[in-house]
Order: structure tokens, then sequence, then C-alpha cells
């Protein structure tokens, strides 16, 4: 198949891009410039230069791939406003033949969910993400495209992302935990994740909403805890209260204190199944993920 990519040198997106082409597809990954469109290269992708707010830019590429997958996100305040020109052209009918779109989500739409919740489960997402939901359902009432929606939970593996700032404040002998620190965080690992689109991307009849976690349903406590122990020096933990944190990061503070416990039926039915279950329990591994990671990145 030929694939189009959005973010194919962001962390999702270049675990996607290794899982396609690995599978043997022909991926054209849009990029910023040739530093991205080196790394892009050096995976077995074939680099488009050009940004997501410049439709004329990767227009030609959409219409001759035989599916999308929007793996990036323009972190800006004009973000959810680029993200909607991107679904301008890639939930456009295709011309000649059926073409499929992947749409990159997140669970943190359902806000909290201590109840576990799985794709059916009703949105209630923190204002960081209030945008979500309608480009969500864009995509699934497009018409004459197959479409899938993929939420990951929190993204973790090598050395970028969420988890991977534990490691790295870790390393440097201070984490800084939101609030209590009992809230549970969904989990996928890198990888892993990568598995899950390729699967929905291959099965002709896969359509709909898919989560995508490891299910360990880990509170942010027992993360950092497994992760400190596996650092050079016994790093200093400390709790931030909301408040302080909302000054510092604004509305990112509210999603990261989510309690959220979620599953994934529909991805499970589709025969996925998480290699890794657990961070906590595979701290040690992930520490030298993250090591190797960031020395290469250098």
């Amino acid at each position: 198949m030929r694939i189009f990519l959005t973010g194919g040198s962001g962390y999702i997106g270049s675990a996607v891009l290794d899982a396609f082409a690995r599978a043997g597809h022909h991926v054209d990954a849009l990029v910023r410039n040739g530093e991205k469109a080196a790394r892009v290269q050096a995976r077995g992708g074939h680099p488009i230069l050009g940004s997501l707010s410049k439709p004329a830019s990767y227009a030609d590429a959409v219409a001759a791939a035989d599916g999308v997958v929007h793996a990036a996100f323009e972190r800006s305040a004009s973000g959810p406003q680029i993200d909607s020109t991107v679904l301008d052209v890639i939930l456009a009918p295709p011309k000649r033949r059926k073409r499929f779109v992947v749409y990159t989500s997140g669970v943190w739409v359902l806000g909290n969910c201590a109840t576990p919740a799985d794709e059916t489960a009703a949105l209630n997402p923190p204002d960081v993400v209030a945008w979500r939901p309608a480009h969500e359902q864009r995509v699934l009432e497009a018409k004459g495209l197959r479409t899938i929606v993929v939420r990951p939970g929190i993204v973790y593996g090598s050395s970028r992302g969420i988890v991977g700032d534990l490691f790295k404040d870790a390393a440097n002998s201070l984490v800084r935990i939101i609030g209590g620190g009992e809230n549970h965080w969904p989990l996928v690992h890198d990888r892993d994740l990568a598995d899950l689109y390729l699967r929905v991307a291959t099965e002709a009849e896969a359509s709909g909403v898919f989560h995508a976690n490891d299910e360990g349903d880990e509170c942010v406590n027992d993360l950092v805890e497994a992760i400190a122990g596996h650092a050079k020096t016994k790093p200093s933990i400390r709790h931030m209260p909301l408040a302080e944190a909302r000054k510092k990061i604004g509305p990112f503070a509210d999603a990261l204190v989510l309690d959220q416990v979620v599953r994934s039926p529909r991805a499970r039915a589709l025969g996925w199944n998480p290699s890794l279950h657990s961070v906590a329990g595979n701290a040690a591994r992930l520490f030298e993920e993250w090591r190797r990671g960031t020395e290469a990145a250098q």
C-alpha cells in the first residue's frame, strides 16, 4: 500500500513509520525541513517537504495514497485550526478509489473515568483537548472513506513523551507529581501502538473508534517510585498542588491529573495484544531505552 503520513518524524509518527516500512508499505511522510527529511529517509520513508498549515504542499500526496495516517499536531494556539485544515484535505472524497483515514486523538477526551471506559464511553474532555471530539466526529462521519479514530493512552518508550520526561527528571534528581499522584494513567508502548495503526489500516473492515492502552491501570505514584528506583541517584519527589501547576503549564496540568481506567476491547478484537503491560514492572528496561534514545538524539 501507499500511505501518506503526517508526523513521520514525531513521537507517534516515527513508530508508525517503522511499523509500516517493516511491513513493506510505501510511506510518504510530511516533514518541515531537511533534517527531519533525513530522519524519515533513514527509517525507510519517503519525505515530502511541506507544512500542515499549507495544504498545497501535501494535497497531491494525499490524492495518490491508498490511506492516510494523521499522527501530527502542531502544539500552538493555532493547533486546532491547523488540524481542521488538515481534515479538509484528508477527508475530501477520493477521486479514484476508496481510501482509509486513521486519525490520532487520545484518551484524554474521556475525562475522568475511574470506572473502566471502553470505546463507547461518553466524552468529557478537559479544556486542553475540548476541541478534539468535534474533529473525531468529522472523521467518523466522512463520506466515501473508511475512517478510524485511534485514541492512544499516554505513550511510553524511547526518549520522548510524558513518561520520557519522568525518566529525564529522575536522572536529574527531581521529579514533580501534580496533585496526590493516586490517579491512574492509561499507558501504551510506542511500538505496541504502532502495531495497532498497522492493524486498523490493513484490516479492510476496521472502522470507528479504537482505544490503545496496555490496561495496566498504574497510578502515577507507582510509576514514579519504580522509575526513581532505577536512577543512579535516588531523586527527590515533590508533589505540586494543581493550582501551582496550572500557573506553570496551563490547562495541560488538568489533563495530567485525570484519573482514567481505560479498556480497548475493539482493538483486542482485531488481535491486538500489547507486548508490554506495565511501566513500573519494566522500569529498568525502559530507563535503559530512554538513555539510549537520549544519547542517539545528541
